[in-house]
């Protein structure tokens, strides 16, 4: 799965949590998110090591910069529904 594809994911959990349907985010779904996340990072950290020209590395860079931001994303969107609700 593509950073794109995974930042689609989270914009619609981040639009369920506007919309109060917080509930329906399952918090497994969003680990299964930045475990995909966290291993795209890895990929991406070989592949600047590994890379040839600097514009590639510059690419790679950038990607993997986007991945950390949506690392951070879901990280928060994690600690956000997994509160307890008030009674």
């Amino acid at each position: 799965m593509g950073l794109a594809k995974i930042g689609e994911k989270l914009d619609k959990y981040f639009s369920r949590l506007e919309d109060g349907k917080a509930a329906k985010i399952k918090p497994s779904h969003v680990e299964k998110v930045i475990a995909k996340l966290r291993a795209k990072k890895s990929l991406l950290q070989q592949d600047i090591n590994t890379a040839a020209k600097p514009s590639q590395k510059e690419r790679l860079e950038r990607k993997l910069s986007v991945a950390e931001d949506q690392i951070a994303r879901a990280e928060w969107l994690l600690d956000k529904i997994g509160e307890p609700k008030p009674d």
